[in-house]
C-alpha cells in the first residue's frame, strides 16, 4: 500500500537513530485526510480499513524504516545541542502522484533515543490543532506540512487533566531543519554535514549552482524562508515558536504548536504561553527569521570554504541580502492583497502608510482586506466600521483607490483581491470550540470548521459563523500551548 523509497535512512547513516513506535492499546481513527492520501498515490479503499493501525504505530507498514532524526536547535535564543525527534519517527518517503518526494512521519508515537526523559507521546487536541492549521495554510496557498491522519491511541497521557493520547501522521517535503545542520556543526562532523548539504540540494533545490554547494543551499533557504514569512504576515499568522529546529530547509511551515491567527492587527501580538518576552510576536517574525538564518550560515561556514577568511565574508554577504529579499517578498504580498499590478513611484510610501495605520488603529486583520475590496466597489461602510476613528483610514483609502484605478476597473481589482484575501481563517475561538468538542467525543464542530477553513476565499452560505472575531473577553485571556 505504501510504496516507500527511504533515501534518508539508506544514504545518511549516522544522522539518525533507528527506533520502533510504541504499540497503542486501542488505536482509533479520528481524521483521515482523503484528498492528501490521493495526492500521495494511496488507494483509499485499501487504506480506510487499516488506517488506524498503520498510522498510529500499531503496525509498521511494509517497506517502512522508522528513524528518529538528529538535530540541535536554538530555542528562544539559547542553543540546545542535542534535540532530535523525541516523540516522532520518520516512517519513510513516498513519491506522490506529481513525482515529488514526501516524508511520512508519526508524531506522538512514543519514546525515541532523543526523548531526554519525555514520554514521547502527544495529546489529541494539539494533534488536531496541527491538522486544522496545516489544511488551512494549504488552502491559503502557503507552503506547509500537512496531516494525513490523526488517531487516538486508547490511552491517556500525562498532561493537564490526562487527555486522550493521539498520533499525528504528518506529511512534509522533508523534515530537514536549520537545527539539522546545527547538530553536525556542534559535533564537528563536517563529513556528514557535507552529505546533508548535497542531499538537501538534490531533494529541494536541484537547479541550484553547485560551485559552492553549501553557500547555494544557504541562499536557497534564505529566499524560501523570506517568502514564507511574508505569506505568514499577509494572513496574520503567528507561528509562536520560531526556534531553529522549527525552520525547515524546504521552506514549509512546520510544528504548529502555540500558533494562532491574529484577530485585531497588532505587531505586538503574542499567543504562546511560554513566550514571555514577545520574542516571536507577529511583528518580530521577519527579523527573527533573519536571526535563525544567521545560525544556519554559521553552521555551514566550514563547508562554504575551509578557510574562515574566505567563508565568513561569503556567508555574511548572503545573509546581508536577507533584508532586501524579505522586503521584496513583503511588498509583493501587500501589492497582491491591495490589488496592485503595475508599479508606481509612490507605491512604497502608500504601503508604508498603510502598515502604520494598521498598527495604530488595530482593525481586524482579515476583515480589513475583504472590506477594502468592498470599498473598491464603492461601499466603504464595512471598512469604516472596523475602527473607532475612520478619518485617517478613509483618507488613505481614497489615495489607494486612485492608485489601483491605474491598473484597471475597480470591480476587477476588487475581484482579484477577493481571490487572495481570505474570508475565513481558523479563528481562535472556533478552533478552541472544535478541539474541546472533539476531545469530548463530538467531531461535528471540527468537521464544520475544517470545511470552512479549506474554502477560505469563497462566499458560502453558512460560513458567517467563521468570519467574525472572538469577543474581547475571549481574546484578552487567550493563550496557546505547546502540548508537550
Amino acid at each position: 500500500m505504501f510504496r516507500f523509497d527511504n533515501t534518508y535512512a539508506r544514504d545518511l547513516e549516522g544522522t539518525f537513530e533507528r527506533a520502533l513506535p510504541a504499540t497503542p492499546p486501542g488505536p482509533a481513527l479520528v481524521v483521515l485526510n482523503e484528498p492528501l492520501a490521493i495526492e500521495l498515490g494511496l488507494d483509499l479503499e485499501q487504506l480506510r480499513p487499516v488506517a488506524a493501525q498503520m498510522l498510529s504505530g500499531a503496525k509498521v507498514p511494509e517497506g517502512a524504516d522508522p528513524i528518529a532524526q538528529a538535530y540541535a536547535g536554538h530555542q528562544f535564543g539559547g542553543l540546545s545541542p542535542r534535540l532530535g525527534d523525541g516523540r516522532a519517527l520518520l516512517l519513510g518517503e513516498l513519491i506522490d502522484r506529481d513525482g515529488h518526494r514526501r516524508d511520512l512521519q508519526l508524531k506522538g508515537s512514543g519514546r525515541t533515543p532523543f526523548s531526554r526523559g519525555g514520554d514521547g507521546l502527544a495529546a489529541l487536541a494539539p494533534m488536531l490543532r496541527e491538522s486544522i492549521m496545516g489544511e488551512a495554510m494549504h488552502a491559503l496557498g502557503i507552503p506547509t506540512t500537512r496531516a494525513l491522519a490523526v488517531t487516538t491511541t486508547g490511552a491517556r497521557v500525562a498532561r493537564e487533566g490526562y487527555p486522550p493520547g493521539a498520533v499525528l501522521a504528518r506529511v512534509a517535503a522533508s523534515h530537514l531543519r536549520v537545527g539539522t545542520f546545527e547538530y553536525f556543526a556542534v559535533h564537528g562532523d563536517d563529513t556528514r554535514a557535507a552529505l546533508l548539504v548535497t542531499y538537501a540540494l538534490d531533494r529541494h533545490y536541484p537547479d541550484a549552482d553547485r560551485t559552492r554547494p553549501a553557500l547555494s543551499l544557504f541562499e536557497c533557504v534564505r529566499d524560501a524562508q523570506a517568502a514564507l514569512v511574508a505569506r505568514w504576515m499577509g494572513v496574520g499568522f503567528v507561528h509562536g515558536v520560531m526556534n531553529t529546529d522549527n525552520v525547515t530547509i524546504s521552506g514549509e511551515t512546520i510544528d504548529y504548536g502555540p500558533c494562532a491567527f491574529m484577530d485585531a492587527h497588532d505587531p505586538a501580538t503574542v499567543f504562546s504561553s511560554i513566550d514571555h518576552g514577545g520574542r516571536y510576536a507577529y511583528g518580530n517574525q521577519p527579523a527573527v527569521m533573519g536571526w535563525n538564518l544567521s545560525r544556519l550560515g554559521s553552521a555551514l561556514l566550514p563547508l562554504i570554504d575551509p578557510d574562515p577568511d574566505v567563508a565568513l565574508p561569503l556567508a555574511q554577504a548572503a545573509l546581508n541580502q536577507y533584508g532586501a529579499v524579505y522586503a521584496k517578498a513583503w511588498r509583493a504580498e501587500l501589492r497582491r492583497k491591495l490589488g496592485m499590478v503595475s508599479e508606481d513611484a509612490g507605491d512604497d510610501a502608500l504601503l508604508a502608510e498603510l502598515e502604520a495605520l494598521l498598527a495604530a488603529h488595530h482593525p481586524d486583520h482579515t476583515m480589513f482586506f475583504r472590506a477594502l475590496a468592498t470599498a473598491a466597489r464603492g461601499d466603504a461602510a464595512p471598512l469604516t466600521a472596523l475602527v473607532p476613528d475612520p478619518g485617517p483610514l478613509i483618507a488613505w483609502t481614497e489615495r489607494w483607490r486612485a492608485r489601483v484605478a491605474l491598473d484597471g476597473a475597480p470591480t476587477a481589482r476588487a475581484d482579484a483581491m477577493d481571490r487572495v484575501n481570505p474570508r475565513v481563517i481558523p479563528r481562535n475561538h472556533r478552533v478552541e470550540e472544535a478541539l474541546a468538542a472533539a476531545v469530548a467525543g463530538d467531531l461535528g464542530p471540527l468537521e464544520r470548521l475544517m470545511d470552512a477553513v479549506t474554502h477560505p476565499f469563497e462566499m458560502r452560505e453558512g460560513d458567517e459563523a467563521y468570519t467574525g472575531p472572538a469577543s474581547e473577553q475571549f481574546t484578552a485571556g487567550f493563550q496557546t500551548f505547546c502540548g508537550t
